[in-house]
């Protein structure tokens, strides 16, 4: 069995053991090929896993129509949140519509206003969370586990392709014909505000395209971050084996078991 096809024997038994032990629990998605790949897995499994996305109000016509497109690809919708016209409308009054570009903190006020607030509803009543975020995206990333928590809303964390390589996911997303958005064929790699968003140069990072006028060492918006006991943001990276084992014992006592692969309907070509 190849590298790949391990990978994703591995990923699938993650979502079926999430979906058993942590209901209920939701994928936060950005529309980008990571998210797009878990949409397929948890849409062809059947798996009882929520899919939501965040709409900013500046994102690229292009992200926005995969809301659209997943509809019509597997005849199920994922909700959307956005952010308050009261706090959007005091952002601009005070920093103006692009006020981003002024400063590394008024950028993160906007993306704490637009991102992180409407992610804290969409959390809100959930067991944990998913994303789409691997360790090979950034060296911010690099340490990525599978299973984390989010000591900022009090949840186990999955990343279930934390391993997966960017050729892992489009072997995936060409083979099951997954829809992706156009802007990866454009040099997106890395997708998010349009606004804060350019194509990357040959060469560059994979998220060099991300607030590209700030420093390599702030290119985060805040969804993956708590606050340090310094009183500085940082990536969350505390282990979840205390928090994932009480999960775990209360499934064991529902009588719950993890089968080792998951057993749905979803095509699976597995290139070698």
């Amino acid at each position: 069995m190849s590298d790949y096809s391990i990978k994703l024997t591995e990923t699938l038994a993650v979502l079926e053991r999430i979906a058993s032990a942590f209901s209920p629990a939701v994928l936060a998605s950005s529309l980008a090929a990571e998210d797009m790949v878990l949409t397929d897995m948890i849409f062809n499994e059947d798996l009882p896993i929520d899919i939501f996305t965040l709409d900013t109000g500046r994102l690229h016509v292009e992200t926005l129509e995969m809301i659209a497109r997943i509809n019509k690809n597997y005849g199920a919708s994922i909700d959307v949140y956005r952010p308050t016209d009261e706090n959007v409308t005091r952002y601009i009054v005070q920093h103006g519509l692009n006020g981003f570009y002024e400063s590394v903190e008024s950028r993160q006020e906007c993306c704490r206003i637009r991102k992180v607030e409407p992610l804290g509803r969409a959390l809100s009543g959930k067991k944990a969370w998913l994303t789409g975020q691997r360790r090979a995206q950034a060296a911010s990333r690099a340490e990525l586990d599978i299973e984390e928590f989010d000591a900022a809303h009090g949840m186990p964390k999955f990343n279930p392709l934390a391993n997966w390589s960017e050729d892992d996911v489009w072997n995936y997303i060409r083979s099951n014909k997954v829809p992706y958005n156009p802007l990866h064929d454009r040099g997106y790699p890395s997708i998010g505000c349009d606004p804060c968003t350019r194509a990357i140069r040959p060469g560059e990072d994979v998220r060099a395209g991300r607030w590209w006028w700030e420093g390599t060492n702030t290119k985060e918006c805040g969804l993956h971050m708590i606050i340090g006991t310094d009183g500085k943001p940082q990536l969350v990276r505390s282990s979840a084996e205390a928090n994932v084992s009480e999960a775990n014992t209360s499934a064991k006592r529902a009588g719950r078991t993890e089968s080792a692969v998951p057993k749905g309907r979803a095509k699976r070509a597995l290139s070698e």
